[in-house]
């Protein structure tokens, strides 16, 4: 499709550099006022509203120039480039302050959307725009940033295609955002039972009279019991055990003998895909790789190695790295042993921070010198049939904004280059390759959906 180019300047309103670094001092932080802008809020498409530092008011005014707000584009010019974010209208704060390493862009609205345009700037071809004044000198930069981002070209839709392709993409987003709060709402709600029941000891009193509902054992006198090994009282008749007598802990295998010899593979899962899911770049070795190092949704992984963390795996089947365990059990259900190991991962954590000059590992001995405490195994399935339920649900929305992110990354560039238009409610030729239905309701026509299915199977 033939694009019409335009300069960026004939679509720039206003831009802005950051203050210098002595216009922010340390010391002009303050607890709460106008935010001021780091790289972990610009690292999407939309404004992340968390880990912010402030400013007063006074100090906002005083940084007049680096002010921006809702509508505005922030574009990071030095350290972490390629960052290119838009402030949505439902922003938290009216104003923000931007940092030294960041530029700001009004656009004239009446020309370009502001969601379109950044959505635009994540594709790989605006990327390759966005840092082609790259300087390959010391600190990674853009080289005379406001100067060269006026001079890019940007290819240019009407006003109207371009809104309705930032909702198409803003709805999947959204979506995604959606189920990520579902899923850490589930996460807090199933702690914060396992907490009440198994850390507070105010599990429903199995001794209460039939016919009533338990009172919380703790808390309404259920008897405790000192324990010399943990210098602490339990309830009585729990046991005083370890974290490898409730699971089975699986290391992984350095897989460089398993090498992909044609088409079929599985991914690697390393510490990084644990945090962020696979990518193009995800390691890959052969299907036939022993069963017991093979990972499927719902199981538990515990990275042992630097980076110590816990999680309920959802990415899809893959094969585990010699640095993560896979965390098993005959004898305990799942969601015991995964929030045991939660509950304990603080003080692996002290302990790694003890031994800094190690690396943090926890080994099979750090395991055998755990100590915790067993409750009946009648009350950890009586929680169970609980938090099941819960660990289920979030393996199912995980799925579906996997499915999410893949069908909005495909979109992605296939809207902006016009491979894909908005147009009718159904879809035409390769539906199938959306939804499998024709009930999307994102209002696409699109041709060539059977290269989508195929270059999925390659990754």
């Amino acid at each position: 499709m033939n694009r019409k180019m335009v300069l960026m300047k004939d679509l720039i309103h206003e831009i802005t550099m950051g203050p210098f670094g002595s216009d922010i001092k340390v010391d002009s932080f303050i607890d709460d006022g106008v935010p001021v802008l780091n790289g972990s809020n610009i690292s999407g498409v939309k404004l992340t509203e968390e880990s912010f530092r402030y400013v007063s008011e006074e100090n906002a005014k005083f940084l007049k120039k680096a002010n921006t707000k809702r509508g505005d584009i922030v574009i990071t010019h030095r350290g972490t480039l390629g960052q290119i974010s838009y402030i949505p209208e439902d922003s938290t704060y009216d104003n923000y302050i931007i940092s030294q390493s960041q530029f700001r862009v009004t656009l004239k609205k009446d020309l370009v959307d502001p969601i379109y345009f950044t959505y635009y700037f994540h594709t790989n071809e605006g990327q390759k725009r966005l840092l082609s004044f790259k300087s390959h000198v010391g600190v990674p930069a853009l080289a005379q940033a406001t100067t060269n981002f006026r001079l890019l070209e940007f290819p240019y839709r009407s006003l109207i295609l371009q809104k309705q392709i930032a909702k198409v993409l803003s709805d999947l987003d959204s979506k995604i955002e959606i189920n990520n709060k579902i899923n850490q709402e589930l996460e807090a709600m199933a702690k914060t039972l396992y907490d009440y029941w198994f850390v507070q000891f105010d599990f429903p009193d199995p001794s209460t009279s039939s016919g009533q509902a338990g009172k919380p054992y703790k808390s309404s006198g259920g008897k405790m019991v000192f324990n010399e090994e943990l210098k602490r009282e339990i309830p009585e008749g729990w046991e005083i055990g370890t974290l490898l007598d409730i699971a089975n802990f699986q290391n992984g295998l350095a897989c460089q003998k398993y090498r992909p010899i044609n088409d079929e593979f599985l991914r690697v899962i390393k510490i990084k895909d644990m945090k962020e899911g696979f990518s193009e770049k995800t390691e890959k070795v052969r299907p036939d790789v022993p069963d017991k190092i093979k990972i499927f949704n719902g199981d538990i992984l515990f990275s042992w190695s630097a980076s110590l963390e816990v999680i309920q795996w959802s990415g899809g089947e893959g094969a585990l790295n010699q640095h993560i365990f896979k965390v098993t059990s005959e004898k305990f259900p799942k969601s015991y042993y995964y929030f045991e190991l939660l509950n304990y991962l603080q003080h692996f954590k002290m302990q790694a921070e003890l031994r800094k000059t190690t690396m943090g590992h926890i080994t099979q001995e750090h395991l055998k010198q755990s100590r915790i405490v067993i409750p009946q195994i009648d009350l950890i399935n009586e929680i169970d049939k609980i938090i099941k339920p819960i660990l289920n649900k979030q393996v199912k929305l995980n799925e579906e904004t996997q499915k999410l992110s893949e069908l909005r990354d495909w979109l992605l560039p296939m809207l902006m280059n016009g491979q894909v238009s908005v147009g009718s409610a159904s879809l035409r030729g390769t539906k199938q390759s959306y939804n499998q239905n024709e009930n999307n309701g994102l209002g696409l026509v699109a041709e060539g959906g059977e290269e989508y299915k195929k270059s999925l199977k390659k990754k």
